[in-house]
């Protein structure tokens, strides 16, 4: 019997690992980096050790330190979770030699599923339909752009190690592949420390429907049905979802057939999945790969089924035979996951990094959340930029659906932006909520313009809260002349002003405090004017009266034109970040009175967006480069940006070198334009 398991593997996977540990009497033990010592997993485990520095190959990615530590304190298995090791035959061999039981499949199946190009060898080989490609030792740039060609545009790249969209290109045309097969196999040696790449015939509209699969050492092997995560933006999984809304029984069944008949080949022994694309306008559906590890997405399983997974993966590690059989396997109700990221949605859904400073969920019959996030929580540059995994169950999908998004629209998660109002607008389109769309829904139908916040009619209440929030900020301060009403003047008629930055556009209010007692203030706003004959606007101002009702710890309820608003608040000054159940989140910032002079830009400077790892300098000093022309790759949170020029020019100075790492807003280089010189 396994009685200790550390887990190599960080945030919320490590956090949901240690509850089936508790719940099975198991000895759980942590690993952490720097960037981890106060993460509530690290909390929540029986036992906590120390690994390394932030950096993944200094901590989470360290063999031999995970190993040793293992002997340190006489640990009987190990998870991988996800990610990290997960995947590493190398890793899982070196557990078996040292007598550490890999809470996975035996590592020849790791080793044969982790090169996708084998996997499909094999598939073909057991009579698994695979999509035509190539997949050869071969991984000279010549001899992939002419496999590509053969194939036929477009085609996808793809690392044979790994997964989560790392290492993934589409290639429209030919002239693209060079550049594009560089890319990938660099993004896939910095994620995975292996390169190669297989090509497949790109099918443009498709659905991404997997399997899981278990097995046990004695020959079982079962699926444990469908989830579907079709809506993904750049390969990553957006929401997941089970049962599938496109599958009729007939073809659940031949799927799931296919899926334990690629498990078997490769008498496989643990929790697993097995991935599938179907066109939905064929209705034929071809093998993609088998994920040896948990998935992301487990929960949706978890709560259609009721079975516990993790915790079948431990029982099948310590080498009992499976308990339940296929026709025990019944589906209950529905379920859906989406997954809760620090990325800026309105900024080409850039990572970002800082502090929670409020992290609460609303009560919701079926609420599911995952995470090792609290108050006070760091999102560093380091790792994954995934807050939580929220799971909704329902009995009816429908339902369901409207509960996912009434928790979006009332979860907080403050002190940083996140994806969460994009999250929400999802759950309020009707062809998502209908099953109506492909793996290209994102890209092709939804509108981003959306996300972007230029409604001037929610950002007048959001700065009346900010303002009032920071009244009674001070209110509470005040220790003299507390019989004079707030922001008195000797000018009874003068308003205080204050201005704010919402979303890059300027919201400016004056406020007079006009009742003492009573709690009720004047507000101003400036307002244009359209009414004038000639078509010219003509300045003017929109008065309101508003009461302060309640200001609760980090919130403001006010009462403005008769209707009651109530904003949860976090300050850092001088950014605010602001929710309201209704209107949604804001992040803006109190401008100065008194603003200092701006750093004068650099002519032609290209900036970071976001803190990152500068992964390769792509130019150098006087080089020409034409717009769109990659300049600079960079890393962060374990994906790749490339910043493109904007027009034509020659390099004139490279102020970053490849390996250093930066801060957001660090000039790079400048390039001196070209277009219109002769």
């Amino acid at each position: 019997m396994i009685h200790s398991i550390l887990i190599a593997n960080r945030g919320e996977i490590a956090s949901r690992i240690i509850r089936s540990c508790k719940k099975m009497g198991i000895r759980s033990v942590a690993i952490f980096s720097e960037a981890d010592r106060d993460a509530l997993f690290v909390q929540e485990a029986d036992t906590a050790v120390y690994i390394g520095k932030s950096n993944p190959q200094a901590s989470y990615l360290n063999q031999e330190k995970i190993l040793d530590i293992c002997k340190q304190h006489q640990i009987d298995a190990l998870h991988p979770g996800y990610g990290f090791l997960s995947e590493n035959a190398t890793f899982a061999r070196k557990c078996q030699e040292a007598g550490i039981t890999f809470i996975g499949p035996h590592p020849k199946a790791i080793e044969e599923m982790g090169s996708k190009s084998n996997a499909k060898a094999i598939m073909k080989a057991h009579e698994v339909p695979v999509i035509p490609g190539y997949q050869g030792e071969d991984q000279s740039v010549a001899t992939l752009t002419k496999a590509a060609e053969e194939i036929g545009f477009p085609v996808l790249l793809k690392a044979t190690a790994g997964g989560g969209g790392k290492g993934m290109r589409i290639v429209q045309k030919p002239e693209e592949v060079a550049q594009a097969i560089e890319a990938a196999k660099r993004e896939a040696q910095n994620a995975f420390g292996d390169d190669e790449l297989i090509i497949e015939k790109y099918i443009a509209s498709g659905r991404h429907i997997e399997f899981q699969i278990l097995g046990d050492q004695h020959g079982n092997t079962l699926h444990i049905l469908e989830r579907e995560c079709t809506i993904q933006r750049r390969y990553q999984k957006v929401i997941e979802e089970s049962p599938s809304p496109a599958l009729t029984p007939e073809l659940r069944t031949q799927m799931g057939k296919a899926a334990v008949k690629a498990a078997k080949a490769l008498q496989y022994d643990n929790a697993g999945t097995v991935e599938f694309i179907f066109d939905d306008q064929s209705q034929q559906f071809y093998f993609l790969e088998v994920n040896t590890r948990l998935q992301v997405e487990h929960p949706v399983t978890e709560e259609v089924t009721g079975l516990d997974l993790v915790q079948l993966q431990i029982q099948v590690a310590e080498g009992n035979p499976l308990t339940i059989k296929q026709e025990d396997i019944q589906s209950k109700g529905y379920a859906v996951e989406c997954r809760l990221y620090a990325e800026d949605a309105r900024n080409d859904f850039l990572p970002v990094t800082g502090t929670i400073q409020q992290w609460k969920t609303p009560e919701v019959e079926g609420l599911r959340i995952e995470t090792a996030i609290q108050s006070g929580a760091q999102i560093s540059m380091f790792y994954d930029p995934m807050i939580a995994k929220i799971i909704v169950w329902d009995q009816d999908r429908m339902v369901a659906h409207r509960k996912m998004h009434y928790t979006l629209r009332n979860l907080l998660c403050l002190g940083i932006t996140t994806n969460q109002d994009f999250l929400a607008q999802l759950f309020a389109t009707p062809a998502i909520n209908q099953g109506q769309y492909d793996t290209h829904y994102l890209a092709n139908h939804f509108d981003y313009g959306l996300l972007q916040n230029t409604n001037q009619a929610a950002n007048y209440p959001a700065g009346i809260a900010a303002a009032l929030y920071d009244w009674q900020q001070r209110e509470s301060k005040r220790s003299v002349l507390k019989h004079l009403p707030s922001g008195w003047r000797s000018n009874f008629y003068e308003h205080q002003k204050v201005n704010y930055d919402i979303e890059g556009q300027e919201e400016e209010l004056s406020i007079q405090y006009r009742h003492i007692g009573q709690q009720q203030f004047e507000f101003i706003k400036p307002v244009a004017d359209h009414s004038s004959s000639n078509g010219e606007e003509k300045p003017s101002i929109e008065k309101s009266r508003v009461k302060l009702i309640d200001t609760p710890p980090n919130q403001v309820s006010f009462e403005l034109d008769g209707v009651r608003y109530l904003f949860h608040i976090a300050k850092n000054q001088p950014h605010y970040f602001l929710r309201n159940e209704k209107l949604g989140g804001f992040t803006f910032a109190l401008k100065d009175r008194l603003p200092e002079k701006e750093v004068e830009k650099v002519k032609g400077g290209y900036e970071a967006p976001m803190p990152s790892q500068i992964i390769k300098v792509l130019v150098s000093q006087g080089q020409s480069v034409k717009s769109g022309e990659g300049l600079v790759v960079l890393s962060s949170m374990k994906m790749e940006n490339t910043i493109t020029a904007d027009e034509d020019g020659v390099v004139e100075e490279v102020y970053i070198e490849d390996g250093q790492n930066i801060e957001a807003g660090v000039l790079l280089l400048s390039v001196k334009s070209t277009v219109g010189s002769s």
